[in-house]
């Protein structure tokens, strides 16, 4: 053995205690793959008393995460708190100061503040890793750190969040509701049990999104105000319509190069059954990079829970162990750019609209005359009447339009006494 480290754990929930217990599973076969040892994991939890699996040493636990660094020395810091500011920023910037080590699987600290925390890393020639923040147990962030490193990507998309695929996987197979399945998740553990807002208002896979920018494009992660839409508002009707189109609604998170502008959002989109991110189904994450010269590349897996995430956060821990000291976003911070950004209202898709409306003459005219309007040609149309209530559901595919155009236009429907609902919107992915 040539060395000997020191491990703390800040953080016990489900990531934390996961990792606790795999590290004491797998700590002969990591010294093993390093040539280095182990000695001490030192652990942080508000509540020592608190019932768990497994037994606490006294000696190692600290109520007060800071409280670490007082009496022993730490080589290797796991921050799984999951915080973006707070406690979890401060046990990070501390612990890097201090010339140590971090691994964090916390993407909305790392999305809001990995500029700051890399530079602090680099001037004291430490680690600051985070391949678990991004797709779980997908090697992503490595893959486009060293893999495809000598490659110009142009554009990275995928499904980031594997809580939003599973719901949306269940409603078409089962045909249950958004709320019926959502509760399903939550008892399977997919979703968080008090409050999974991040994961279904697309927060979660945006946060991401601006971390696989930053690697892709060798940018500082970018601050603008972006389209962000999440699932909440998928009704089963627009599942089964889809369907009927031979397509599927997916969440996406998509970034990319756009006449040298950089677009990032994440919304719900209509893709094809034929296509390979409409296939990628249930829990899994795919990520989907186009770059030159490797053409496309494509890494798919298991995106969320304690396992998945426990495997990314030990690959951290052996790169460290083997003595690997990188820069957190591939690039030097002073070596990274600022990049302008492409105007919301630049975006530029096809659409999917349902109406509900009153099943009258002239109504599907009117509809179509406002759109033509705002230059927003149809495509195609299909109309069902509900003749037990004089209703109809009229669905419009159109060819692209600007988001400016869409957003204009669907404003004015407003106060059309003739359709029922506020209309609904998602986009084709092009």
């Amino acid at each position: 053995m040539n060395k000997i480290f020191n491990i703390g754990i800040v953080g016990l929930g489900q990531i934390g205690i996961y990792l606790y217990n795999e590290l004491h599973i797998k700590k002969k076969e990591i010294e093993k793959k390093t040539g280095n040892k182990i000695k001490k994991i030192i652990i942080n939890k508000k509540n020592i008393n608190k019932k768990r699996k497994f037994k606490i040493n006294r000696n190692i636990f600290y109520k007060n995460p800071l409280r670490i660094f007082d009496k022993n020395k730490i080589d290797i810091l796991f921050e799984c708190v999951g915080l973006s500011d707070g406690i979890s920023k401060k046990i990070v910037e501390t612990a890097l100061k201090n010339k140590i080590n971090v691994i964090t699987p916390n993407k909305t600290l790392i999305a809001k503040h990995g500029d700051y925390l890399a530079r602090i890393a680099e001037n004291n020639n430490v680690n600051l890793e985070f391949e678990a923040a991004v797709a779980g147990g997908i090697p992503v962030i490595r893959t486009l750190k060293d893999g495809l490193s000598t490659n110009k990507i142009n554009k990275v998309y995928g499904i980031l969040n594997g809580t939003t695929n599973y719901i949306l996987t269940e409603m078409e197979k089962t045909g249950e509701t958004f709320h019926k399945v959502l509760k399903k998740a939550q008892q399977l553990g997919y979703a968080e049990p008090g409050n999974p807002k991040l994961d279904l208002n697309g927060f979660d896979a945006f946060a991401k999104v601006r971390i696989l920018s930053a690697l892709s494009f060798n940018n500082l992660i970018s601050k603008n105000d972006c389209i962000m839409e999440g699932i909440e508002n998928i009704d089963i009707k627009d599942i089964k319509i889809a369907n009927q189109l031979n397509m599927r609604i997916k969440l996406l998170g998509i970034s990319k190069i756009v006449n040298g502008k950089l677009f990032e959002t994440v919304h719900p989109c209509l893709v094809g059954k034929n296509t390979y991110i409409g296939n990628v189904n249930g829990v899994m994450n795919a990520v989907i990079t186009q770059g030159y010269p490797v053409g496309e590349s494509i890494l798919q897996g298991e995106g969320a829970g304690p396992g998945p995430t426990s495997s990314s956060l030990l690959s951290d821990l052996v790169s460290i162990l083997r003595g690997n000291i990188k820069k957190p976003f591939g690039l030097p911070s002073n070596k990274r750019k600022k990049i302008n950004v492409l105007s919301n209202n630049e975006y530029t898709n096809s659409l999917y609209l349902r109406f509900e409306v009153k099943d009258r003459p002239g109504v599907l005219s009117k509809i179509t005359n406002r759109l033509a309007k705002f230059k927003i040609s149809v495509k195609r149309i299909i109309q069902t009447p509900n003749k037990r209530n004089n209703k109809a559901t009229i669905v419009i595919i159109t060819h692209k339009t600007t988001e400016s155009n869409s957003s204009k236009c669907l404003s004015i429907f407003k106060n059309d006494k003739n359709i029922l609902q506020k209309p609904i919107l998602i986009r084709l992915y092009n």
